[in-house]
This record gives structure tokens, sequence and C-alpha cells, in this order.
């Protein structure tokens, strides 16, 4: 598996395997990440010198990937954005090289890092636990993901 920062040919697989993976988990719906209209398009959004978006390729298909990039109207609080991997590859530890690559990115930049996600997200959400993430009771701000019923931060 070959982990590497998106390309624009990548933009549809991304799409795509966001999609599937919000599918899994009842996520395909209003105020989360089904509804992002930069969904197709990643490559593009993440060009500024603060963000980033890497993917996992594994025999020219996208498997999984994960972004960093600024939370809006906050100061050097960044978001882990977008983070996911299909069923055939989570357990093998490409997760959690994702989320080292994209911390290491962020502490250039950013004091702490942010991220929502769905209590539903068994997996996902000892995964973050695990790799310092603490759980907060309410988001730290109000974001397009209103559907998002837990909250993470963690400092960099």
């Amino acid at each position: 598996m070959l982990i590497r920062e998106i390309e624009e040919k990548d933009n549809k697989q991304v799409e795509l395997l966001i999609r599937t993976c919000l599918i899994e988990f009842g996520a395909d719906k209003p105020g989360c990440a089904w509804s992002d209209p930069n969904l197709g398009c990643f490559f593009q959004v993440y060009q500024n010198e603060k963000s980033k978006y890497w993917v996992v390729e594994e025999n020219n298909k996208i498997v999984a990937g994960c972004g960093i990039g600024p939370l809006t109207n906050t100061e050097n609080i960044c978001e882990l954005q977008k983070m996911y991997s299909l069923k055939e590859v989570r357990g093998t530890g490409i997760a959690s090289k994702l989320m080292k690559i994209s911390l290491e990115f962020a502490k250039k930049y950013y004091e702490k890092c942010y991220l929502e996600t769905f209590s539903n997200m068994v997996a996902a959400n000892k995964f973050y636990k695990k790799h310092g993430f603490i759980q907060l009771e309410k988001p730290l701000i109000e974001t397009e993901h209103y559907a998002c019923d837990v909250w993470y931060i963690k400092t960099l």
C-alpha cells in the first residue's frame, strides 16, 4: 500500500471511498460529509499551505484517505478531516500511519487538532482515543457537520 498526497485524478475515487463508508455507517444524510459540496474536488480544496490530504493506494485503487485543514473561525486549531478506510484495509495499521503523517504535518502550523465523528463508528472512536484525542462534551464550534454526535481535541 502506498501513502501519497492526493492528485487531481483521485477526486472521484476519494468521493466514492467516503460515500461508501458513510453508507456503511448510516451517515448518508445531511449534516455530515455526505452533503459536503467539496467532496468531489479534494485535490483543489487541499492546495493551500496549511491543508493537505493523503490517500492510500492499493492496486490503483484508493482504499483510505485523511486530511488536515484549518478549523474555521479559530486560531491555531486544525481539523482532522475525512479520515476513512474501506473495510478490506481496516486493522492493517494503515490508519495509524495516515494519522502519524497527518499529525506531523499539523504540528508545523497548528497547536491543536479537532475532529467530529459519529458514536456508532465504535472502532474509529477507540482509534482516536488510542491516538491521544480527548472526547469533548459538545462541539468546539458549530460546523456544517451538525449531525455528528462525538467531538475530540488533541494538543499537538
